[in-house]
């Protein structure tokens, strides 16, 4: 969707606005009538939040930043109070809006933009009423004395970069098959000036990626396995920081099928490869002076004839061979010879995202990303803040050595389940066996696609993982 932000160079007169104000003694300032303010204290008092005015020719929305809790509470409160201005705007049909902090406080400013913007997005590709498939707002103006064009820009990078993977999760299989994937990712390179490899299935093959290939074995469609570069000339970083990001366009559990209401949703399951992939967009655009990589395997996962099946041995890229007892622990496969791939860069680090396990999803919910690590505590502790400022908060498992046991295989080196306990851990188990370098894993199961609206978070693929990649390297030049 074309969104316009800017700043605004003036204080907004007869324009739709929002006003932050901290307490009710900031009303006197935003030259409204007496009966105006009488309203909003009214209003404030019965309900929280934001009071809307309605001028006819124009709308107020005094929307109150209430001064309490840590830095990171008031910036997601303030998210929120976003995401219901939003909800009011698209009621009444505004197109362009303003907003001005009126205690001048950027940061607020900023973060109730970013609600607002985040919770203005709308897959409308399929639908055909032109009415339903539009945008509440195009425009919006950020009005605010120390806000500079660089505040403006970044703001409106995250948005796109958030919108665009939130696009790619939502479009069915019929469209974004592996090779569109990796196309989606071509295009991502030219418009923000990062290096884009695509690995096509004869090149997959001569690298022995066994994983990869045997998931793709039952579709008609080719894998894939992307690279994608952001190097500049003033790096901060020696060794660059690698995601991975799992690209399982579809999955149908393969020949351990799935029952259907649990396949409704499962175009999301490349939702860890669309978030890696708009991160590094959103940090080439911002230019920010870090090396970072972003590897995707993609394929889908279907029973067809040639189907990998329960029992078979596969080698995979790195020589380890796995015994397969589950097909729909596919994303494991591919991603171990992604990791296994990524140990040819020495890499400072690697943080793989996947929608991974149902396991993650039921032991936390949809407001958390299961996490674990492996020689990485420093990275880790500096993901954890990331995540606390943009509120994609981590909960850590352990991946101790007791875990390793169940996922030892009587045929082969390992197998790709450790049974019904602890199913999330032993998943990361399996892939930390791959990883030789400092390693962070990622089970985004849970937040990666709701079922329906959650603040700015929309019902379908939310985009996590984005401003949470952006916000951490954006930290190492801080």
């Amino acid at each position: 969707m074309e969104m316009i932000i800017r700043k605004a160079l003036r204080k907004p007169t007869a324009a739709d606005t929002i006003f932050l104000i901290k307490t009710n003694s900031d009303l006197n300032k935003l030259g409204l009538t007496n009966d105006e303010i009488k309203w909003v204290k009214k209003m404030h008092r019965t309900k929280s939040g934001v009071v809307e005015i309605n001028r006819f020719k124009n709308h107020l929305f005094i929307a109150f930043c209430e001064a309490q809790g840590t830095k990171v509470e008031r910036a997601e409160n303030l998210r929120k109070l976003g995401s219901d201005t939003q909800s009011l705007i698209k009621k009444n049909r505004i197109e362009r809006v303003v907003i001005q902090s009126v205690g001048g406080v950027k940061e607020d400013a900023f973060c109730l933009a970013e609600g607002l913007l985040l919770a203005n997005y709308k897959f409308s590709k399929y639908i055909t009423d032109t009415e339903r498939a539009e945008n509440c707002f195009s425009q919006l103006d950020i009005y605010c004395n120390d806000a500079s064009e660089e505040d403006i820009e970044e703001l409106r990078i995250i948005t796109e970069a958030v919108y665009i993977t939130r696009d790619m999760v939502n479009e069915p299989v019929q469209y974004l098959t592996a090779e569109q994937f990796a196309r989606e990712f071509k295009n991502l390179g030219t418009a923000a000036g990062f290096k884009v490899d695509v690995f096509n299935k004869k090149k997959i093959e001569s690298l022995k990626m066994g994983g990869l290939l045997a998931v793709n074995r039952g579709s008609i469609d080719p894998p894939t396995f992307t690279v994608m570069e952001w190097k500049p000339d003033n790096a901060v970083n020696k060794q660059p920081i690698v995601f991975v990001g799992k690209g399982v366009v579809y999955d149908t559990g393969g020949l351990s099928l799935k029952p259907s209401n649990f396949m409704d949703t499962m175009k999301c399951d490349m939702a860890g490869g669309a978030a890696v992939a708009g991160a590094i967009y959103a940090i080439a655009k911002a230019k920010l002076p870090v090396h970072v990589i972003s590897i995707v395997p993609a394929t889908d996962n279907r029973p067809d004839g040639n189907a990998y099946t329960p029992g078979d041995v596969i080698t995979m890229f790195d020589g380890t061979t796995v015994e397969v007892l589950n097909t729909d622990a596919e994303g494991r496969m591919i991603l171990a010879d992604a990791l296994s791939y990524a140990k040819k860069y020495n890499p400072e680090m690697v943080i793989d995202m996947a929608t991974l396990t149902g396991s993650a999803s039921r032991a936390i919910g949809p407001n958390a990303m299961v996490a674990m690590q492996a020689k990485c505590e420093t990275g880790f502790a500096e993901l954890q803040k990331a995540g606390y400022r943009v509120h994609e908060r981590m909960v850590e498992f352990p991946l101790w050595d007791e875990y390793k046991k169940m996922i030892k295989s009587n045929i082969a080196d390992i197998k790709n389940i450790g049974g019904a306990d602890a199913g999330a851990i032993t998943a990361g188990k399996f892939l930390e066996h791959f990883t030789d370098y400092p390693y962070i894993h990622l089970d985004i199961a849970g937040p990666a696609f709701l079922s329906k609206k959650d603040d700015y978070k929309p019902a379908g693929g939310t985009g996590v993982g984005v401003r949470l990649l952006y916000d951490f390297i954006k930290s190492k030049v801080q």
